[in-house]
């Protein structure tokens, strides 16, 4: 919310009101009703984070997905908390020593109770606080599948200094911006123009992932695209708030101008996601990108969002359409100068955000009664140049503080704790090097297998799967192996404690179940093997006595060729690899070409 929007002031004339910890600003002068829409707003702000959560983790392979959100965590948790200590004070303080070019001032906000503005205080600050942790969770799509995790928490921690002083210059009432006459509504410029322009730095000091140009400039596989279009549909319902919420109330005539704010936002995605479909199907010929599509509405969001109520309908359906376009000139730009930003935060936020923010000074209305645009108008609503020059040099401004300070904080910060991955980890994944989060079929294991000979990695083989029900996997390998057994005629004994000879059936191994009283039976082959099975894969063998259940691979065994192991070495690894691999019933040669057979349409590869 720019607090250059000034309102009349209802409900909040405290002719007798004690002193108060905090500073009567501008933007406090609301009532109940305005109160309740900026709480509102603030809510449904919050829920955006699932939306650049669900976005990030789809855009990035899925061995990086869980700690793409743990990111996101650590984004509102300690970006949070700092813009408590001092972030909001920066911003919006109004202390003595504030100045053009920082605030000063109501750190660690607590107005205590009985103030009559702690609730206007505390609304103010929520809203503030949800634009702060979105501008933070911006650059960690940037930084994707190769950010050491430590490193970026404590980027996390110290980045609000990138959101909160530029935001002060021009949302707060020291701040030169502002008193220059910078308009921006909802945030293009303080909140995505910043954080695009960090993602753009932080990506240009990592350097791109392992491999990514390595067969030109065409984009990654998304890890799920389901869940980056689910999170683009939380990031739009989230965008209204984030426009309508910033008319910062209701009352007067704010409410007016809150649902013209909702329905510009509106249209101006319809521009973008118009251009987008266009765009997308020309280029890939007849065929839709996801990517380019989700961008291309995120761009045209990004861009309507500085003046979301200063323009008229079909105002704002150019601007969302011109958004998507330069989001989608600027994507390819940036792979050319190997810029690796997983998720285009870069694009969108950076290139479209500094649109947004210049389009004010082309079509911008002067939204009479109130005095957002301190009574201008755009160069092309008879304004003059004033107004565009204004938005021009904000756009300098807020560009150049951000990729500068996040450049040095990045510095400082590798120079404590490396801020790029070791290469080992980047090949197996955050998930597993980071969270001990082991997925199954999405190159792991082959990145494992690879790495051993320069790695002794003992701890990952104890790390579980995610996804599956191991012990169910474990019993259902062992059965896939009888019934192939008993196809081939092979005498049904598959374990050494003979499972399917003749006899007493053993003790049911649910005994311990006081529901699960379940008796041997000794005419049913199927239970005994599966008693046995379980007991064999908790560590029993045909004797009662305890086995290990999943063996590690001897450091002197690693590295060798297979015509190098002895019998005994090549029995060994086949029981290990027995008991880890629960992928190993895949379809073989002879299956598929039954199944090329028996199809009754021809089958081929897609192009």
């Amino acid at each position: 919310m720019a607090s250059n929007i000034s309102f009349a002031r209802f409900g909040l004339l405290f002719p007798n009101s004690t002193t108060t910890s905090v500073n009567l600003q501008e933007n406090f002068g609301f009532d109940l009703e305005d109160t309740n829409w900026i709480l509102t707003s603030s809510f449904i702000i919050f829920t955006m984070q699932t939306g650049f959560g669900m976005l990030e983790s789809g855009c990035v392979s899925i061995k990086n997905e869980a700690n793409i959100m743990m990111k996101n965590l650590a984004d509102i948790s300690l970006g949070g908390l700092t813009y408590w200590i001092f972030g909001y004070g920066m911003s919006f303080g109004e202390g003595t020593y504030s100045n053009p070019f920082i605030g000063v001032g109501d750190f660690l906000v607590d107005p205590p109770v009985g103030d009559e503005l702690m609730g206007p205080v505390f609304a103010s600050f929520l809203f503030q606080l949800s634009f702060a942790t979105t501008a933070t969770t911006i650059v960690s799509g940037a930084m994707a599948e190769r950010c050491n995790f430590k490193a970026y928490c404590v980027f996390s921690f110290l980045n609000t200094i990138v959101y909160c002083v530029p935001a002060g210059w021009v949302w707060g009432s020291h701040g030169f911006l502002n008193k220059m006459g910078a308009v921006d509504i909802a945030g293009s410029g303080p909140v995505h123009l910043i954080g695009g322009s960090s993602a753009f730095a932080s990506a240009l000091m990592l350097g791109p992932r392992l491999g990514r140009y390595a067969k030109g400039n065409a984009p990654l596989p998304l890890g799920n695209p389901v869940n980056a279009v689910m999170g683009t549909f939380v990031l739009w319902w989230g965008w209204l708030a984030f426009n309508s919420g910033s008319t910062y109330g209701v009352s007067g005539a704010k409410w007016q101008y809150a649902a013209r704010a909702a329905v510009m936002t509106m249209m101006g995605s319809f521009g973008g996601g118009c251009f987008g479909l266009v765009y997308t199907m020309i280029k890939n010929k007849g065929r839709a990108d996801v990517m380019e599509l989700i961008n291309s509405v995120l761009g045209s969001l990004v861009s309507i969002t500085a003046g979301c109520f200063l323009y008229r309908a079909w105002e704002a359906l150019v601007i969302g359409a011109a958004g998507a376009a330069i989001v989608a000139a600027a994507t390819p730009l940036l792979d050319r100068l190997r810029v690796d930003d997983p998720v285009g935060a870069s694009a969108v936020h950076g290139a479209a955000g500094c649109w947004g923010v210049i389009a004010v000074g082309l079509f911008a209305d002067n939204p009479v009664p109130m005095d957002t645009t301190n009574g201008r108008s755009g160069l092309f609503k008879g304004g003059g140049w004033y107004l565009l020059g204004v938005q021009c040099l904000t756009c300098v401004c807020l560009m150049s503080w951000a990729g500068l300070v996040t450049m040095a904080l990045l510095w400082a910060i590798d120079h404590a704790l490396p801020i790029r991955m070791d290469p080992y980890e980047e090949l197996i994944g955050a998930d597993l090097t980071e969270h001990r989060i082991r997925h199954g079929q999405v190159g792991v294991s082959r990145a494992v297998s690879a790495l051993r000979p320069f790695h002794r990695s003992h701890s990952i083989e104890e790390v579980g799967g995610i996804g599956l029900n191991t012990g169910h996997s474990l019993v259902v390998d062992k059965l896939q192996e009888v019934n192939q057994k008993k196809c081939k005629g092979a005498k049904l004994q598959t374990f050494a404690n003979e499972a399917f000879e003749d006899g007493d059936p053993p003790e049911s191994i649910f005994k311990n179940g006081i529901l699960n009283k379940r008796p041997g039976n000794p005419e049913n082959d199927l239970h005994r093997a599966l008693d046995f099975m379980i007991n064999e894969i908790n560590g029993l063998n045909g004797r009662g006595k305890k086995q290990p259940l999943a063996k590690v691979l001897p450091a002197e065994t690693k590295g060798k060729k297979f015509k190098e192991l002895s019998v005994s070495e090549l029995q060994e690894l086949g029981q290990i690899n027995n008991s880890e691999d629960r992928f190993r019933h895949r379809f073989g040669a002879d299956e598929y070409e039954s199944d090329i057979a028996s199809a009754s349409t021809n089958l081929r590869w897609i192009d």
